[in-house]
């Protein structure tokens, strides 16, 4: 299974930076500037909970749901239960540099169908993509993070 991975140090401590991540909230302040984000459900991060949301990419609704577990002081996974993806599991984890820093880092598993499903996946969610996207949300972690 295909693996993506991205990784950023933000100057602040790992409960700042977790407790950024564990806001209610949260997946719009990550949502890049350009994207438009719809939340029908973002229940607090727990074993369990449900975010639910769809993605406008232009004129395109893009439905997602996912479930969180490990949900710990240092990270969390969600897995896609529905959406695009035949398989998408994302670990967020945050891991202590020093007292003042802090590394960030996302690996997701995932995997497209095959067929017309698959080609529509691979069109919406390329590595290019995912590595613009992960460097807009590690800018927005930053400023919102190292500026407190």
């Amino acid at each position: 299974m295909p693996q993506f991975e991205s990784r950023f140090v933000v100057d602040a401590g790992i409960e700042e930076v977790a407790e950024f991540h564990f806001r209610p909230g949260i997946l719009k302040t990550l949502t890049p500037p350009l994207m438009v984000m719809q939340v029908h459900q973002f229940e607090p991060l727990a074993d369990g909970s449900v975010a639910e949301f769809t993605m406008w990419m232009g004129p395109i609704p893009v439905y997602w749901k996912a479930v969180h577990s490990d949900v710990g002081p240092t990270g969390f996974t969600d897995t896609q239960t529905e959406g695009p993806m035949k398989t998408w599991v994302h670990r967020h984890e945050f891991v202590a540099v020093n007292d003042q820093q802090t590394e960030v880092r996302d690996t997701i598993s995932y995997e497209h169908h095959g067929g017309i499903k698959g080609l529509w996946s691979r069109i919406l969610f390329p590595k290019p993509a995912l590595r613009m996207l992960f460097a807009i949300r590690a800018r927005i972690t930053r400023r919102n993070v190292e500026s407190k």
